[in-house]
């Protein structure tokens, strides 16, 4: 997303060459969504994927049908079966590929049934263009009703040090029905990179810099965590990012965390996280160093629970 949409003017020539460095050190996954720059993110892995094997690469997408412009908030959403076929007839165009692995909504339309937005992205899976469904901050209610119309392979929720809300009842849930999660945000949009200062400057096109979460105050709290957490990175000689990465992923067998790097520099940075061994005892030092109730201001204007039906 940060390579077309919503942080700033990113180097086309860099994003492109980090994909395809990606995809040399054996990452496999590309999550995208059609409204991330208004199809510039698709237009742009159809240029980083020329010459690539297609059987290699699992394409995530993300659709909602609507145009945005860097400061745009989410709005409803557009599930009619009939828009969904359409958005995934541009899509494919976008990214000059025959099918896409996993499809799913950004967010639920409150005006159709689930039942109804799984059972058309059931029918593109039925027609070959479709090969796994999944959804987008949900909750638990969503996530049966929809589970029960077609097996969900995953649901993509914000998930990291600084937000845990969906560790009360959707990861139980994901556990019980053996659906993975799809952790977006596990760095917090960089608060957790271990890079970030309170004097770092941010374009105007940049949606971080109205964020409550990165101002004034809240900011200044939140680097105080980053900094506990810095301790625990310093002993064991690794980035802090590698600690908020690897925290993410000792929560269950099969979360898959995304991870928003733009540089080939801040791939390289994350790349082996997965060599990262954290015991139950760094865990709760982890967990210590970073409450969940000391985590300072939303990064959303309205809160993300509210979503979670």
């Amino acid at each position: 997303m940060g390579m077309s949409w919503l942080y700033g003017e990113a180097d086309r020539k860099e994003s492109i060459a980090t994909i395809q460095e990606a995809l040399e050190s054996g990452i496999t996954l590309l999550d995208t969504g059609d409204f991330y720059g208004n199809g510039h993110n698709e237009l742009l892995i159809k240029e980083a994927l020329l010459g690539a094997s297609r059987e290699n690469i699992f394409i995530s997408v993300k659709f909602d049908g609507k145009h945005h412009s860097a400061g745009d908030k989410y709005g409803v959403e557009d599930n009619r079966p009939e828009a969904i076929k359409d958005f995934l007839k541009y899509t494919l165009q976008r990214l000059g590929v025959e099918y896409i692995d996993l499809y799913q909504p950004a967010r639920i339309d409150p005006n159709i049934p689930i039942e109804e937005t799984v059972g058309a992205i059931s029918d593109l899976v039925k027609e070959g263009y479709v090969r796994h469904i999944g959804l987008s901050e949900v909750g638990v209610k969503t996530i049966r009703r929809a589970h029960a119309i077609y097996p969900l392979s995953w649901v993509q929720s914000e998930y990291s040090l600084f937000n845990r809300e969906i560790e009360v009842e959707i990861l139980p849930t994901l556990r019980e029905l053996g659906i993975s999660l799809s952790a977006y945000g596990v760095l917090s949009r960089g608060l957790l990179s271990g890079a970030w200062t309170k004097e770092r400057m941010l374009s105007s096109n940049d949606k971080r810099m109205k964020a409550p979460r990165f101002m004034n105050e809240n900011l200044e709290k939140n680097l105080m965590l980053v900094e506990a957490l810095r301790e625990i990175a310093l002993e064991k000689q690794v980035p802090v990012s590698h600690l908020a990465i690897g925290w993410v992923l000792s929560k269950q067998e099969n979360v898959i965390p995304l991870i928003g790097a733009r540089k080939r520099t801040q791939l390289r940075e994350t790349v082996d996280v997965t060599k990262l061994s954290l015991s139950a005892g760094d865990l709760a030092r982890i967990e210590k160093a970073v409450p969940q109730e000391l985590v300072a201001g939303e990064y959303y204007a309205v809160p993300r629970k509210k979503w979670f039906v």
